[in-house]
């Protein structure tokens, strides 16, 4: 099973990127995910589930310690393959 995670962090600062922020990036880059983008407003990532679960643990855990007050998050199961979401959505996923 593939799962994609999407998340933020906050609080929000647009000057720099706060240290909840740094390390929920460094988090989903080093955990061997598929498709990862990070962005000041949002983040999203996909993989096997295990790894993915495994990295929303840490990014969690870790993420509050390092200050975070909130972590917005959403988990959803896609089709198997580099590209079986959007495969998906066309409606030619097999």
């Amino acid at each position: 099973m593939r799962l994609r995670v999407e998340f933020t962090t906050e609080p929000f600062d647009l000057d720099e990127a706060p240290a909840h922020a740094v390390v929920a990036r460094e988090i989903v880059t080093s955990a061997e995910l598929d498709a990862v983008d990070v962005g000041p407003f949002g983040n999203t990532a996909e993989g096997d589930a295990d790894r993915v679960l495994t990295a929303v643990g840490a990014l969690l855990r870790q993420s509050l310690e390092a200050g975070a007050t909130r972590v917005s998050l959403q988990v959803n199961v896609i089709a198997d393959g580099p590209q079986g979401d959007a495969a998906a959505h066309r409606g030619d996923a097999s």
